[in-house]
């Protein structure tokens, strides 16, 4: 996020998130573990829970819920009884610990031995099991509206395909005139004052994007699924001219099955 600008022969450092700039590189900070970097950042408790969700917090060895289960710990006071606890414990069981061993449990380079106060205080287990794939992906998207891993339709491709629907990116092969079927997460939902009552959408997959061009009597009678639903399965007419494809749609179903909330730009 950081932007390296320079004016008249001065560089500075611009964070297009937080609109903060620096006259210096800010510094790269290394954290020793994930504790370390809690009580450095003074991040707080849901923040810390939203990016372990996100698996923003995996760099320190653990998978998301285990992520979870580790913060918990470290932000939870332990009292004036046991606020020494973990100093004696980390003290007594890990002055044989070396660099290399350090390196594979946290993925932190360093050279030769470690100081008692360096070490990082071992977790305890997880009960939780990982995330499935499809639980990553909710988290994604409830987290940051997005995700980097597989698109939302590709875990459902197998069963799509079965019921005769194509990619985006099979369309420009697909002759003039066909009957098919799309599906995809809809991005965008529009409806113009000079369309005469047609209704446009914008389906995308892990493919691409879908064109799809709604009569005003389809979308009077489709109007709660085309409004409402997120993923969309359309069956219509291809149009492809020059390579340049749209789906007159007949038919407009929401598909089931996918919980992530998706948000579109609808009538801007």
């Amino acid at each position: 996020m950081l932007e390296r600008v320079e004016t008249g022969g001065v560089v500075s450092w611009f964070c297009n998130t937080c609109a903060h700039d620096w006259k210096e590189a800010p510094p790269r900070v290394r954290f020793r573990s994930l504790e370390d970097f809690i009580a450095r950042t003074g991040v707080n408790r849901e923040e810390l829970a939203t990016l372990a969700e996100i698996g923003a917090l995996n760099a320190f060895g653990h998978h998301r819920r285990e992520a979870l289960w580790q913060i918990e710990k470290a932000v939870r006071p332990a009292g004036e009884l046991f606020e020494n606890e973990g100093a004696r414990d980390w003290a007594l069981g890990a002055s044989q610990l070396t660099a290399s061993q350090f390196d594979d449990r946290a993925g932190v380079s360093s050279v030769g031995p470690l100081a008692p106060s360096a070490q990082p205080l071992a977790p305890s287990p997880c009960p939780l099991p990982p995330m499935s794939l499809a639980e990553r992906l909710v988290a994604d998207y409830e987290g940051t509206n997005l995700t980097i891993g597989p698109h939302p339709m590709a875990l459902r491709r197998r069963e799509l395909s079965l019921r005769g629907v194509l990619r985006a990116s099979d369309l420009p092969r697909e002759r003039q005139g066909r009957r098919i079927r799309v599906a995809g997460t809809v991005i965008t939902r529009q409806r113009p004052g000079t369309a005469k009552g047609f209704v446009f959408l914008t389906l995308e997959d892990e493919t691409g994007i879908s064109n799809i061009i709604v009569r005003p009597d389809v979308f009077a009678r489709e109007r709660i699924a085309i409004l409402e639903e997120p993923f969309l399965l359309v069956e219509g007419i291809l149009q492809n001219q020059e390579n340049v494809t749209a789906v007159r749609a007949e038919r407009v179903e929401g598909i089931a099955g996918v919980p992530v909330e998706i948000e579109s730009h609808d009538f801007y």
